[in-house]
């Protein structure tokens, strides 16, 4: 949860980041996610969904299609807690 809190932190902060930072979101858990409070899942989930779509090569910007992603990992993550966020993204999120 602590690491977490500091990924969010630093996505919330992005003018006192000064150095680049690593984040293995192979590791970060689905109770994790469920986990933070609504203003940081907000970001959370904007980041993760444009650090997704740049991964699988996705380049384009659909509002609705995010809403249902971000609603359909979240229901995805409060049944399979211990799964990674990536899992769920590969699972629940359409095009």
């Amino acid at each position: 949860m602590k690491r977490m809190l500091l990924v969010c932190a630093i996505a919330m902060m992005p003018a006192f980041a000064q150095a680049q930072v690593l984040v293995d979101m192979t590791r970060i858990t689905c109770g994790e996610y469920v986990a933070l409070p609504p203003e940081q899942s907000r970001i959370f989930s904007a980041w993760m969904s444009g650090w997704f779509n740049q991964k699988t090569g996705y380049a384009w910007v659909d509002l609705n299609a995010y809403e249902r992603n971000i609603a359909n990992v979240k229901q995805y993550c409060t049944t399979s807690p211990r799964e990674p966020v990536m899992t769920a993204l590969q699972r629940s999120t359409s095009r």
